[in-house]
């Protein structure tokens, strides 16, 4: 091998390397499964829906090297309007956190920890409750940050959150569940009147 695809697989090494190591960090949850229906106890009791609206525990391992801090994010990919829709956000969780216990939203988080406004408009844990009759894919997230708080405001909204987390993300473990609202449910409290 001459002396130029040394250094170019050298440096091709040196650039997955922290790739490598942020394939370990992994989500888990006893409440929530890869793939699986969401459980009526994690849904939201809002607009018809009639679920618990209790948070799911998290637990992760395996950060990345340097993580100061970590963040907690629910999101609807399939929400209506295209934008997705913000169910959960928790930030500055201290970095020797390594899970949100079942029922934290309303029970208790580890100390320091933030949770801003979701889309609901409230700040706290707001379960799946979307339109009847389609599949939904709720995104729960884990990231781990570079920073040890972010300075934003309970109030500032899922968005700016959002981007904050991400600009100062190291790595992120991700769970992902569908949940679909039975027709029978009545009707779509969202839908306009005729």
């Amino acid at each position: 091998m001459n002396t130029l695809h040394r250094h170019v697989a050298s440096l091709a090494l040196s650039l997955l390397a922290p790739l490598a190591q942020a394939a370990d960090f992994t989500l888990e949850s006893p409440d929530l499964r890869e793939g699986q229906s969401i459980d009526n106890a994690f849904v939201h009791k809002v607009l018809g829906c009639k679920g618990s609206n209790t948070s799911p525990r998290l637990a992760w391992s395996n950060p990345p090297a340097g993580t100061r801090s970590f963040a907690v994010t629910v999101y609807d990919l399939d929400a209506p309007g295209g934008s997705g829709f913000w169910h959960w956000l928790v930030v500055n969780i201290p970095a020797k956190a390594n899970l949100i216990d079942h029922g934290a939203s309303t029970a208790g988080l580890p100390a320091g920890a933030l949770q801003i406004r979701n889309d609901f408009g409230q700040a706290g844990y707001g379960g799946p409750c979307p339109p009847p009759g389609k599949l939904h894919r709720y995104e729960f997230t884990v990231w781990a940050l570079k920073i040890d708080k972010l300075k934003i405001e309970p109030s500032a909204g899922g968005t700016l959150a959002a981007f904050m987390i991400k600009q100062n993300a190291l790595g992120q473990a991700k769970l992902t569940a569908p949940y679909e609202r039975p027709q029978a449910e009545g009707k779509n409290p969202l839908a306009p009147v005729r």
